[in-house]
C-alpha cells in the first residue's frame, strides 16, 4: 500500500511538474492584451497561409513559369523593402494599436478583392501582381507595428523573449495547419475559396484589437522624418551587434529564402507530385519551424541565443544542400523539416536579441529595418532564385543558395566575440547576466544618448 501510496503521488509530482513547465512555455499569455492578440492573430495568420499557398500555386498554374512564381513573391515583398524605413519613423511617432487595425482592415479588403476575382474566373498573373504589391505596401507598415507593439502588450519585461517565441509558434502552427488545409481546399473547391476563407479570418484579429486596453498615446515632439530616419540608421549601422544580425538576416533572406518560391516546381518537376504533395512541404516545413519556436519559448533568458544562430545557420545551410540533391520524396521531408526549425530558430533569436538591446525610443525604427531585412531581401531573392531556376534549373539554384548560407554561418561566427564584448554590458545592466558594466562603453552611448552612433 505504502508503495503504491508512493508511486501516486510521484505521478502528481510529475504530473505537476509537467503542468508548470506548460504555464511557464505560455508564461506571456498572462497579459491580457497579448492574450487577445495571440487569440486573434493565430486565426488570422491561418487564413493568411491558406491564401499564401493558393496565390503561389494559382500563379504556377496560370503561367507555369519560374520567373513568373520569382515575381510574384517580389511583388509581395519589394514595398517592405522600399517602405520599411520610412514606416519604421511613422511606427514611432503615431499609436501602434490604431496602426495595426488599419492595416488588419486593408489586409482584409485585399483578400476579399482577390476571391471575388478568382470566384468570378476573372483573375489573371498581373491581378496577383498588383494585389501583391497593395498587401506588400500593408505590409511594410503592419510588421514594425506589430514588432514594436509586442513590448507594449507584455506587462513583464522578462516574459518578453517568451512573447517572441510564442509569435514564432503561433506563426508556424498557423503555416504548419495552413498549407495543409490550403492544399485540401486547392483540390477540393479552388483558389476562390482559400482566398475568401483568409478575407473572413481577419475579422477575428479586428475584433481582438478593439477588445484591448490600451494607455492613451502620449504624442511626441514631432521632428523632422528624415532626420529620424537618419538617427535610426545611425544607431543601427553603428553598434556592431546590431549591424551584425541584421546583415545575417538580409543575407539569408536573399540567399536562401528563394527555395520557398520554387516549391511548386520541385513538388511537381522534381518529385513528380500535385498541389497535394506541394502542401506537404509547406506544412513540414512550418512543423519543423513550429518545433523550433517550442523549444525557444522554454528557454528561461535570451542568454547565449548568440552561440545559437551560427549553429542553425550552417545546419540551414547543410540541409538546404540536401534538399536540392534529393529527388526522393521521404528524404525531402525530413531536410525541408530540418530547414524549417534551424531557420525558424536562428531568425527569432536574431529577432529576440534586437528587442532585448535595442534602445526603447529608436525600437520602431530598428524592427523597420529587422523587416527590410528580413522581409525587404526576400523579393530580390524571389527574383534572381526565378531568373537562375530558368537558367540553370531548380537544382542547381537551390544548391548554390545551401552553398552561400553555408559561408554565412562561418562569417557570423567569426564575429561572434565583436557581438559578445558589445553586448555583455546590456545584459548586465537589465540583470540577464552577473556582474557591473563598465561605467563608459559603446554600448552604453548608443543605447543612452540619442543620435550618438556612429
Amino acid at each position: 500500500m505504502e508503495a503504491q501510496a508512493a508511486g501516486e503521488q510521484s505521478k502528481g509530482f510529475q504530473l505537476s511538474d509537467m503542468l508548470g513547465r506548460m504555464a511557464f512555455m505560455v508564461r506571456a499569455l498572462r497579459s491580457r492584451n497579448y492574450r487577445l492578440f495571440f487569440s486573434g492573430q493565430i486565426i488570422s495568420l491561418l487564413g493568411s497561409w491558406i491564401t499564401q499557398v493558393a496565390t503561389i500555386w494559382l500563379a504556377w498554374k496560370l503561367t507555369s513559369s519560374p520567373l513568373m512564381l520569382g515575381a510574384v513573391g517580389f511583388a509581395a515583398q519589394i514595398p517592405a523593402f522600399l517602405l520599411s524605413p520610412i514606416a519604421g519613423v511613422f511606427v514611432d511617432q503615431w499609436p501602434r494599436h490604431r496602426i495595426l487595425i488599419i492595416t488588419q482592415a486593408l489586409a482584409m479588403l485585399q483578400s476579399f478583392l482577390l476571391a471575388a476575382l478568382a470566384l468570378t474566373g476573372y483573375i489573371t498573373i498581373w491581378h496577383i501582381l498588383a494585389l501583391m504589391v497593395f498587401q506588400g505596401f500593408i505590409n511594410a507598415f503592419d510588421m514594425p507595428a506589430r514588432q514594436a507593439f509586442v513590448v507594449e502588450m507584455v506587462e513583464d519585461p522578462e516574459d518578453l523573449s517568451n512573447a517572441i517565441a510564442l509569435n514564432s509558434s503561433m506563426f508556424n502552427a498557423a503555416r504548419t495547419v495552413g498549407a495543409a488545409v490550403g492544399g485540401l481546399i486547392l483540390a477540393v473547391a479552388g483558389a476562390g475559396y482559400c482566398f475568401l476563407l483568409d478575407g473572413i479570418s481577419y475579422m477575428g484579429v479586428i475584433v481582438c484589437l478593439l477588445l484591448m486596453t490600451v494607455p492613451k498615446f502620449k504624442r511626441k515632439q514631432r521632428e523632422n522624418p528624415w532626420i529620424q530616419l537618419r538617427d535610426g540608421y545611425k544607431y543601427a549601422i553603428g553598434f556592431p551587434p546590431i549591424r551584425t544580425l541584421l546583415l545575417l538576416v538580409a543575407g539569408i533572406s536573399l540567399l536562401g529564402m528563394p527555395y520557398s518560391v520554387l516549391m511548386p516546381v520541385v513538388a511537381t518537376k522534381v518529385l513528380h507530385g500535385s498541389e497535394g504533395t506541394y502542401a506537404m512541404l509547406t506544412s513540414v516545413a512550418g512543423l519543423g519551424a513550429l518545433t523550433g519556436a517550442m523549444v525557444l519559448a522554454a528557454r528561461k533568458s535570451v542568454r547565449g541565443l548568440t552561440r545559437v544562430i551560427p549553429y542553425c545557420t550552417l545546419a540551414f545551410g547543410v540541409s538546404l544542400l540536401i534538399f536540392s540533391y534529393s529527388s526522393y520524396l521521404f528524404i525531402s521531408l525530413v531536410a525541408i523539416f530540418v530547414m524549417g526549425y534551424t531557420l525558424m530558430t536562428q531568425n527569432a533569436s536574431c529577432n529576440t536579441i534586437l528587442q532585448t538591446i535595442v534602445d526603447p525610443e529608436r525600437r520602431g525604427r530598428v524592427m523597420s529595418f529587422y523587416i527590410m531585412a528580413f522581409m525587404g531581401m526576400m523579393p530580390l531573392g524571389s527574383i534572381w532564385g526565378g531568373a537562375m531556376a530558368d537558367r540553370i534549373g531548380t537544382q542547381n539554384t537551390l544548391m548554390l543558395c545551401g552553398f552561400c548560407c553555408v559561408g554565412l554561418s562561418f562569417w557570423f561566427a567569426r564575429n561572434l566575440p565583436v557581438i559578445a564584448e558589445h553586448i555583455r554590458p546590456i545584459y548586465q545592466r537589465m540583470g540577464i547576466i552577473g556582474g557591473m558594466p563598465p561605467e563608459t562603453d559603446e554600448a552604453s552611448k548608443l543605447t543612452q544618448t540619442p543620435g550618438t552612433a556612429g
